[in-house]
């Protein structure tokens, strides 16, 4: 498989397509030369040429033009096809006596052993000229005789005229760099190119682990880990993954549990023996260098290489240029030198003694305590390896207090976690470290891990009682945050608040994440309750730090679920910190309200927020609080009708964030509300599913009750309405069990339209007026946008003309909030309702021009399926509008129509779903999916898929 090389591919078969021309491909060992050159050859637009290979092979006694001889016994098949050969190519005829037959008479021998090569070559260039449109590829050119790189600097002095010569080369191993070497000059106005493949990037070796691994997602600390041990050779990257496959074929990616792995991976036995075979050509000073380098593990100058091998700095920098001659080093930066890669360090380091390595780790460890400031990271790292358990225990610890200082969390977790387990540790120490842990995990990414690190705790006999309550809290914080981990972190916290009956402000700490209204399924009532307790505590604390803690949890989860008073609440926040944990909690005061704004409908008051969140979090360093923040961002641009580019943005960010459940299931919300208006049931019901739908105990309730509006948008638009009545009832009983009708704007108009087209209209009446009472008096703009929407459903139904003035003031409502996809929804009501009853708007605007502009404006959104419903009610009714100038002409290029089916037809859909999605006939369909293909120049629905995927 090809990743990451898209522009060296179209630059050669720009080439290539050009006769004649001549193309350098050059690139170290395992870097991806000869797939690049296959995926070359592959391309339909050099169907037609004839592809001669050429293998050069490092031989003691090469056989002179034996590569490309080879290359020409292919031909004989060809041969009877072209123009008449001249005498000369009967030179080849004891070279090549496959093509005796085909060949002319050989001419008598020359005396002149020049002369005869002379005429040796010519016939070579005779026998391309006459095969036509031909590719020769000379693969590995650096290990060519020199007789073969003579042929082919005659050959590229003049070309035949449709040949294209395709040469592959290590540079490294070149002479000089130059492949065919200083004699060759490259003709004039010569079509040629030379390409360097270089190393995939950290992107690149994390699509090309995913593709290997079978279209897996890959982590991106995971793919940045992969990329400095691999240095992004993709040879190198294949066999590591290998090597790292465990006995069910199965590789790891997540945690840190698979970066150990990868650390603790052998290297590929290929890389290993050409490392050595390097290394075994130095002198012994030269490899003394070259294993302190391996022993430091990070690009080093010449002067610290030499204190740890005790040369003098002429005798250190002379062995230095040695192992960079030989590629064993390199140059990493401005004076500093390394390995190509973390495996070539690795097969290095192994081949000192046990003693030895231990001599060199504490040598080094030394000479970096020295250095300031310590690099306390690499300091323990060096003299856990020296076996100064001591100095490993106290420069691990401080490693983690300035990473988390420095908002590294993740840096700060993983130590703390290696030092916890180590069995030596002390009663104390251990206590020390877990407390540490316990505060540190909570602000960073690594959930899963950390989880297990705290239940090993709390099942550790040397972990003192007092400070048990604080590990649980911590980890009834991360269950919260995990896939069907909630029921069990809400059980954590409440046994918390036990054991931490002599730490009140902790205590007080886990009763305001009990009282987050979001979590679960568990009544609002019980919610309320908890956040009592918490008023009551920040009511009489004198403490300000502490009081900007709670008041980050409590005052956005009373605004979430409607309490008017939640402004004034907020208010008391403080506009500026002093301290990095206040500057913390100040920053998740402002996420959290943004995120209960964006639910409640201040959409605008949301961006406000989140907008000084952000920057806040920039200062601070708090991963678990962007994410939230970045999915708050997505959600807000979902609702105001900011989709250009939304799914692709929103499907990145639920891969980098799919271990933490409140950002990955409220992501999976917004593809599938985007998929349900784009007609796209398959994938909508995927990552709807996501969301937790089926576990609502186990889920973030906003979320899921949610989700159940748009899967219920989702069956009515295809036509399963009473399925949809099912799918409504079941949000509206964890709805009314919670008793979350804040939450209810988008679920209350589907569920009511559902119940009204299976003829449930007193269960729509009951529903309407139990939402009315519910949020009568609550502060939620977006619950009372959507209770005239109900209110006209009803009205419609009985034929009341107060629907007319019901669906108008849904529509303004929800344009004001604004959710302009929910006011397009509200107008398409009211305009349906104008059209039936023969009325025009109070703007005195026909139907058929509303409902045009209807269907443009959910065009601007991307709402394919709910244009084509408008525009199918203007057919259905003869009122399709017509065009100033008549039918557009798009040539060869996609119609906008037609890129809407190729798009369904990417995704899966056959002729008659993708009729229904676009309100279409089946016959329509297929002229529509033939001038895709005709357009394209593709064959099949499946060229249509991969073409969609390639971009």
């Amino acid at each position: 498989m090809l990743i990451g090389r898209d522009q060296e591919l179209r630059t050669l078969v720009e080439c290539a397509e050009r006769p004649p021309s001549t193309i350098f491909v050059a690139g170290e060992a395992g870097i991806g030369k000869t797939r690049i050159v296959h995926e070359v050859i592959e391309r339909p637009r050099l169907s037609g040429k004839r592809i001669l290979l050429a293998h050069c092979q490092a031989m003691r006694e090469p056989f002179p033009y034996g590569a490309i001889l080879d290359a020409l016994r292919e031909v004989g098949a060809s041969l009877p096809h072209t123009r008449e050969l001249s005498p000369v190519a009967g030179a080849l005829r004891a070279h090549l006596p496959e093509l005796t037959n085909l060949l002319p008479p050989p001419p008598e021998r020359l005396d002149d052993a020049h002369a005869e090569r002379h005429r040796l070559f010519r016939a070579v260039r005779e026998l391309l000229d006459a095969l036509g449109h031909t590719v020769l590829i000379v693969e590995d050119l650096h290990c060519a005789d020199e007789g073969s790189r003579d042929l082919l600097r005659f050959l590229m002095s003049d070309m035949p005229r449709d040949l294209t010569l395709l040469v592959t080369y290590r540079r490294e191993e070149t002479p000089g760099g130059i492949p065919l070497g200083s004699a060759y000059r490259p003709p004039f106005n010569d079509n040629g190119v030379t390409v360097e493949v270089g190393p995939l990037d950290v992107t690149g070796v994390q699509q090309l682990t995913g593709a290997i691994l079978g279209d897996r997602f890959v982590a991106p600390d995971f793919a940045a880990r992969l990329h400095e041990r691999t240095g992004g050779i993709p040879f190198v990257l294949e066999e590591t993954l290998r090597a790292l496959r465990n006995s069910a074929g199965v590789v790891q990616t997540d945690g840190l549990q698979a970066r150990r792995l990868l650390d603790e991976v052998e290297v590929p036995a290929l890389l290993r023996e050409a490392c050595l075979d390097r290394l075994s050509r130095l002198s012994n000073t030269a490899r003394s260098v070259t294993r302190a380098a391996a022993v430091l593990g990070a690009p080093a100058s010449t002067k610290l290489l030499g204190e740890l091998t005790e040369l003098s700095t002429p005798d250190a920098r002379a062995a230095l240029s040695e192992a960079l001659e030989a590629g064993v080093l390199l140059e990493t930066g401005e004076s500093r030198y390394g390995f190509r890669h973390a495996l070539a360090r690795q097969a290095v380091y192994w081949t000192l003694s046990g003693p030895d390595r231990e001599r060199l780790h504490a040598r080094t460890a030394s000479e970096l305590a020295r250095v300031e400031p310590q690099p306390l990271v690499r300091l323990a790292e060096h003299s856990r390896k020296a076996g100064a358990h001591d100095d490993w225990l106290r420069y691990a610890e401080a490693a983690s207090d300035r990473a988390a200082e420095l908002g590294d969390a993740n840096t700060a977790t993983s130590t703390l976690q290696e030092l916890l387990k180590e069995a030596e540790l002390a009663p104390t120490d251990v206590g020390r470290l877990a407390v540490k842990l316990s505060r540190v995990a909570y602000t960073g990414l690594n959930q899963h891990e950390v989880t297990a690190a705290l239940e090993r705790l709390l099942a550790d006999q040397r972990l003192p009682d007092s400070v048990r309550g604080e590990v649980r809290l911590a980890l009834g914080l991360l269950l919260n945050r995990q896939t069907g981990g909630v029921e069990s972190g809400r059980a954590a916290l409440i046994t918390a608040i036990d054991e931490l009956d002599e730490r009140p402000q902790l205590r007080i700490k886990a009763m305001s994440v009990l009282a987050l209204p979001y979590i679960g399924d568990v009544s609002l009532v019980e919610h309320r309750s908890w956040m009592s307790k918490v008023d009551e505590a920040v009511g009489n604390t004198t403490d300000a730090a502490f009081r900007v803690s709670m008041l980050a949890n409590n005052a956005p989860a009373q605004l979430m679920i409607g309490v008017p008073t939640a402004w004034r609440v907020i208010e008391r926040l403080p506009s500026g910190a002093d301290t990095h944990p206040e500057q913390r909690d100040l920053t998740r005061a402002h996420c959290n309200i943004a995120d209960s704004c964006s639910w409640i409908g201040y959409y605008e008051t949301a961006r406000d927020y989140l907008s000084r969140g952000i920057r806040l979090a920039d200062d601070c360093g708090a991963p678990f609080i962007v994410s939230t923040a970045r999915a708050t961002r997505a959600h807000l641009d979902w609702i105001t009708g900011h989709w250009q580019g939304l799914a692709e943005r929103v499907r990145r960010l639920r891969d980098e964030y799919r271990d933490l459940l409140p950002v990955a299931s409220e992501l999976s919300l917004i593809l599938g509300c985007l998929a349900v208006a784009g007609g796209q049931w398959q994938r909508a019901a995927q990552y709807l599913d996501d969301t937790g739908m089926a576990e609502p105990n186990n889920a973030y309730a906003p979320v899921v009750v949610n989700a159940h509006a748009a899967k219920v948008r989702m069956l009515m638009a295809q036509g399963e309405h009473y399925r949809a009545t099912e799918v409504a009832e079941r949000g509206m009983r964890l709805v009314r069990r919670k008793e979350a009708w804040v939450w209810a704007a988008e679920l209350m108009p589907a569920a009511v339209a559902a119940h009204l087209r299976v003829g449930g209209e007193s269960d729509a009446v009951e529903l309407t007026e139990t939402f009315g009472t519910a949020i009568a008096e609550l502060d939620v703009p977006a619950a009372a946008a959507a209770l005239p929407m109900c209110y006209g459903l009803l009205a419609a139904r009985r034929g009341d003309d107060r629907a007319e003035e019901h669906f108008d003031r849904a529509r303004s409502r929800a344009a004001a909030l604004p959710a302009p996809y929910f006011a397009a929804l509200a107008a398409e009501r009211l305009t349906r309702w104008r059209l039936e009853h023969a009325r025009a708007g109070c703007d005195g605007a026909d139907p058929a021009s509303t409902f045009g502009e209807l269907a443009e404006e959910f065009d601007a959104l991307g709402a394919t399926h709910d244009a084509a419903r408008c525009r199918y009610v203007l057919r259905e009714h003869g009122l399709a509008r017509a065009t100033r100038c008549g039918r557009h002409g798009y040539g060869e290029k996609l119609s906008p129509r037609e890129h809407e089916v190729c798009r369904l037809v990417a995704d899966g859909h056959r002729n008659r779903e993708i009729a229904r999605i676009l309100f279409l006939s089946s016959r329509t369909v297929e002229q529509h999916v033939a001038n895709v293909l005709r357009k394209l120049k593709l064959d099949s629905r499946e060229q249509i898929r991969k073409h969609t995927l390639d971009g």
